[in-house]
Parts: structure tokens; C-alpha cells; sequence
């Protein structure tokens, strides 16, 4: 289906589309559900105090894993989880953690807390940006106001791949305290359709700098 369709079918739907171009689009889990709804996925959720099969860059690694339900008066663990959370940055006020893959996937999903205006999450493929999410993106439905205490600034958000996009690293920048997740999870899942994507609760459109696997 033609992208100038689906937004117009998003505004029809009464859901929320961005202006840029298309080939990352996300959904907003219901209130309450913390971790990834798609099968097959690989999940990291920091609780051993690492961050698991990512490869940690060297250049942006300015994060922190906090094992207690709460951080340091920088950073607040996201509404309901209880045990360890990435926070960026920490300790300094503004910063960048990037984590590399290994492989090209087309799903990555996690619980975004306390969402802010001035976090943002951004992917790319072999070193090009593919697609970039500010918490005003996910606003609506989302509220980026950094609320520590309910769910309408709590919640797991997915972002799915369309027309054959890839990634391979994840960004997460924030420039001010903070860019608190959890309970990552990444693959490679089938595809969604439209249609498929209105019954998981389309909520947007992303940003995309178009970027193909080679045949």
C-alpha cells in the first residue's frame, strides 16, 4: 500500500501519523504490558547488570545499569519494573549509548519510561541513520513530560521495519537526565501489514532514511 495512503488511512482511524517519510513505524503497548508481545524475539532486560549479546560501542557509551528500583535522583526506574534498568546518560547530563547487534533485524521493541522530549532513540545499518524517535514522536498517544508515576508516560513501544529496512545499532541520546528502558528486545519478524498493524494499535510513522539489505 502506498505510505501517502496509510497515513491517510491513519487520520481516518483517528490515529496519530508524523510528516516525515515512512519506513519505520511504531505501536504503543496497553497500559500495564512490559515486555515485547512479538514471538521469536531475543529480549535484554539488564538484570544480570550487563547489557547481554549487544556489542557496546566505545565511542558512545555513556549509560548506566542500575540494579535497585530507582536511580540516583539523575534517572527513576521506569513505572512498575523492579529490577535493573538501562539509564543514558550517567553521569554526566547529556549523552549517547550505542549498542550493536551483530546482524540486520526488522523489530526492536522496549519499555520506554518517563518518556521526555528530549530523549531519542535512533537506528541505524552499517554506520547510515535509517530512522530516529524523539519521546515528542510517541506524543501522542504517549505524554513526554517525564512522568515517573503512571502510564501515560510508561509504556512499551514497538518499532516495525516496512519495505525491507533493516538496522543493525541502536542510539539512545538524551540531553538532559534521562533516558531510562527496559526489557529490550530485537528480531526478525515476518512483515506486518496494515491491516495486521491496526489490530496491534498503530499509533505513527517514523522518520526513515531508506536503506535496503543487498541482494
Amino acid at each position: 500500500m502506498n505510505m501517502n495512503k496509510v497515513k491517510l488511512l491513519l487520520l481516518t482511524l483517528g490515529m496519530t501519523a508524523t510528516t516525515a517519510s515512512a519506513g519505520v513505524i511504531f505501536s504503543v503497548e496497553n497500559a500495564g504490558q512490559m515486555t515485547s508481545t512479538q514471538a521469536g524475539v531475543n529480549t535484554v532486560n539488564f538484570n544480570d547488570g550487563t547489557t547481554g549479546v549487544y556489542i557496546d560501542s566505545l565511542v558512545f557509551s555513556d549509560y548506566t545499569i542500575y540494579n535497585t528500583p530507582s536511580g540516583t535522583g539523575q534517572s527513576a526506574s521506569p513505572y512498575g519494573v523492579n529490577d535493573s534498568f538501562l539509564s543514558v546518560p550517567n553521569p554526566n547530563r547529556s549523552g549517547s549509548a550505542e549498542f550493536g547487534l551483530g546482524a540486520d533485524y526488522n523489530y526492536f521493541g522496549l519499555f520506554w519510561g518517563s518518556v521526555d522530549s528530549y530523549n531519542t532513540l535512533s537506528f541505524y545499518d552499517d554506520g547510515s541513520l535509517v530512522g530516529s524517535f524523539g519521546g515528542d514522536d510517541i506524543s501522542p498517544p504517549l505524554t513526554a513530560d517525564g512522568g515517573q508515576g503512571d502510564w501515560d508516560s510508561n509504556r512499551y513501544v514497538n518499532f516495525f521495519f516496512t519495505d525491507g529496512d533493516i538496522y543493525d545499532t541502536i542510539r539512545l541520546t538524551s540531553t538532559n537526565y534521562a533516558f531510562e528502558t527496559d526489557n529490550h528486545a530485537f528480531g526478525v519478524i515476518p512483515e506486518p501489514s496494515v491491516i495486521t498493524l491496526f489490530g496491534l494499535g498503530l499509533l505513527g510513522l517514523g522518520f526513515a532514511s531508506r536503506r535496503k539489505p543487498q541482494s
